[in-house]
């Protein structure tokens, strides 16, 4: 993978973990030489990942709306920042430059972001990886409905498995660089690797 986009909070949480976990990816992902796009503002656990990427020597491109430069306040020390009209486009750009994504701890845009690329995955208009980082089992219940959905018959089982799930950064990188090599050499996927359940 030569870029990722990173859906995240504007918010950084009441834990300090989801911050430290933030600016963990970002300086491994700087250490892989992995570009790093977002949503280009500099509050909550957006600005602590640019943070961890920029103090590290890597590369960050934002992509942020118009209207939203003010409330989210654009980060001005981006390697590269573009400003979008709306949503949509801010979507479909960030997604466009990017191999593969990650979702770490967020709200309601965040999920947003997280299912439409998922759905772009199911329907094959997107085919790099989609992780999510489990940080403080943030999303297990979210994970465990997921579940249900392939256990009551509305989500095909090598469709969940599109989600990959792991509960640290180093984990989720190789499972999802994994994922990324064997869609690129077109070999089956092995998809056990791929399922993770809610912490017990």
């Amino acid at each position: 993978m030569k870029s990722v986009v990173v859906y995240c909070g504007s918010n950084p949480g009441n834990k300090p973990v989801y911050k430290d976990v933030a600016y963990d990816l970002g300086k491994k992902l700087a250490a892989k030489e992995i570009l790093t796009v977002y949503g280009g503002g500099n509050l909550g656990l957006m600005g602590t990942v640019a943070d961890g990427v920029l103090e590290n020597g890597g590369q960050v491109t934002g992509i942020i709306p118009n209207f939203l430069a003010k409330l989210e306040v654009a980060h001005k020390t981006l390697t590269e920042l573009h400003f979008v009209d709306t949503m949509h486009e801010r979507k479909a750009k960030m997604v466009s430059m990017s191999d593969g994504v990650i979702a770490l701890a967020g709200g309601y845009g965040t999920l947003d972001e997280l299912f439409e690329i998922l759905a772009w995955s199911q329907l094959k208009i997107f085919h790099g990886p989609v992780g999510v980082l489990n940080t403080n089992g943030f999303y297990d219940h979210l994970i465990a409905h997921v579940d249900k959905m392939t256990e009551e018959g509305f989500l095909r089982p090598e469709n969940r498995d599109l989600m990959l799930v792991a509960d640290t950064v180093d984990e989720l990188l190789e499972k999802m660089e994994t994922f990324f090599l064997q869609k690129a050499e077109n070999k089956p996927l092995d998809h056990t690797l791929y399922v993770t359940k809610p912490n017990a």
